[in-house]
């Protein structure tokens, strides 16, 4: 009889055994994977940044959808960012969750993406980083053109992926 009641008892605290590593275990892998599922949720339904162009005394330079205009900057080389911190707060990088798209006399081929050091996804145009300008505060708007800011100079960008370098 002390063996029958010993088992019922083993099977429960077994059973409360698993519970317990089951339920932290569960309890652990759901924190963590919704943790970044906000994140996604919260992009995905981002659409892909579209590159566009407009016209000004400047000539013909590209812009986002929304027709501001984005820069290239001369401190950059090679499929890296360069501008971080400080300077991504004045010149925020164009951005996107998927891969960009091309309208206008913007090149579809031209357009490519490389991952910055916070992970995020920032648009090239012909191998150059893409930005915008903190105080260009509506389309067509250049105001950073040829700046200066954070030592070297900053351009809007032609259809063919040059800087255009007057204004």
């Amino acid at each position: 009889m002390t063996r029958l009641l010993s088992l019922p008892a083993l099977v429960v605290a077994g059973a409360l055994l698993l519970a317990a590593c089951g339920g932290s275990s569960s309890s652990s892998s759901t924190t963590a994977a919704s943790t970044p599922a906000p994140a996604k949720a919260s992009s995905s339904p981002r659409p892909a940044s579209v590159v566009g162009t407009s016209s000004s005394s400047l000539g013909t330079f590209l812009v986002d959808a929304k027709g501001r205009a984005l820069y290239l900057w001369d401190a950059d080389h090679g499929a890296m960012s360069a501008c971080s911190g400080a300077c991504a707060q004045a010149w925020p990088p164009l951005t996107t969750p998927v891969a960009p798209k091309a309208s206008g006399a913007a090149k579809a081929s031209l357009l490519g993406t490389i991952k910055r050091a916070d992970g995020t996804r920032e648009v090239t145009y012909a191998g150059h980083p893409l930005y915008y300008f903190a105080g260009d505060s509506a389309a067509k708007q250049t105001n950073g053109q040829g700046s200066d800011s954070f030592g070297s100079p900053w351009w809007v960008v032609s259809p063919a992926g040059q800087a255009i370098q007057k204004g």
